[in-house]
């Protein structure tokens, strides 16, 4: 095949960053359009990281320089900020992966969370971005909402298990991710100072990444209590998972039957960590059971396979590539 043509918006940030990096070294696409809100400057400067391997221009950002450039984009932009750029991409057929929530859940609950929703339209047109639920839209997506990071640990560990589920019954997340997570951008809670030798919960029962996990899951928001910790790591995430089920049954034995076929997938016979798939696309899975109850533990990267590996992966499946064209698969260990 040819290459293909891609762009980014939204460079200067980590996730913009691990985007580039996956790109530059991917055998089809072709990283042609790089950009962000000012432009004027060198991507080695805003990532030194780069300097000596690759260069270019970071341009600002116009909507009709992308389209004649790109025949796809990815937006590693804010939530509010990407609707700004996909409907006009999307008129001019411009395919596009989007990181925000823009498009991750149904109207009325992003506008309860988020914002006034101002390109409807092209939610009718989205597919949510996780292979392993929806792998065959994907193939004729146009528009794909990447999921979020905590929702992609949560929803993978729990979704083999739904079937066995006690109707009604709490499910309880408790969820743990790097400060990179909260972006580039200062604030007190991510002060070196306040983080250091700490830990501690944010946003408990209340996360916007809740809704997300409940609905595409199809369970009553009310029946998840979700709390997630910053932790004073640069990177990675770790979901521990109560369930109760209806019966005792093998759980490993399903987990494994479960995603058998899923390259990006692996089962873990121990407690998973997050060293074990730091740089990596991969989910590891581990599940307990006592009783009634399951412990389920997810670990992903939460720049990876939370946010940027991930895209690249559903922009392989929606070009007609092999899903892990370029995405990395070996572990920043030690």
């Amino acid at each position: 095949m040819s290459a293909i043509n891609v762009g980014v918006v939204g460079v200067s940030g980590y996730t913009g960053l691990e985007l580039v990096k996956i790109l530059i070294n991917h055998p089809l696409f072709n990283l042609s359009y790089v950009c962000n809100s000012e432009g004027g400057v060198l991507l080695s400067e805003l990532h030194p990281s780069l300097a000596d391997v690759f260069e270019c221009r970071v341009l600002k950002a116009d909507i009709d320089e992308m389209a004649e450039e790109c025949a796809l984009v990815f937006l590693a932009v804010p939530h509010k900020t990407a609707m700004a750029y996909v409907k006009p991409l999307m008129a001019k057929g411009v395919k596009v992966v989007d990181f925000s929530a823009d498009y991750r859940l149904t109207q009325d609950i992003y506008e309860e969370y988020y914002c006034p929703h101002t390109d409807v339209e092209n939610l009718q047109k989205v597919v949510y971005g996780l292979p392993e639920m929806f792998r065959q839209e994907l193939k004729s997506a146009s528009l794909i909402a990447n999921p979020g990071c905590y929702p992609t640990s949560a929803i993978l560990g729990m979704l083999p298990f739904l079937s066995k589920r006690m109707a009604n019954t709490p499910i309880i997340i408790d969820a743990k991710t790097g400060v990179s997570g909260a972006g580039k951008k200062l604030s007190e809670v991510t002060h070196f100072v306040n983080v250091n030798d700490n830990l501690f919960a944010y946003n408990p029962f209340v996360h916007r990444h809740a809704p997300e996990i409940a609905q595409k899951l199809g369970i009553p928001f009310d029946e998840i209590s979700f709390v997630p910790h910053l932790v004073p790591l640069t990177r990675g995430m770790i979901s521990s998972i109560y369930l109760q089920v209806t019966q005792d049954f093998d759980a490993e034995e399903l987990l494994r039957k479960f995603y058998k076929d899923e390259p990006f997938v692996r089962i873990s016979k121990n407690p998973v960590d997050m060293k074990n798939v730091a740089g990596t696309n991969f989910c590891d899975i581990y599940v307990k059971q006592k009783n009634n109850i399951l412990f389920i533990s997810s670990a992903i990267d939460n720049l990876l396979r939370g946010s940027s590996s991930q895209a690249v992966v559903n922009a392989n499946i929606m070009m007609g590539l092999d899903e892990s064209l370029g995405i990395p698969n070996i572990a920043y260990v030690p």
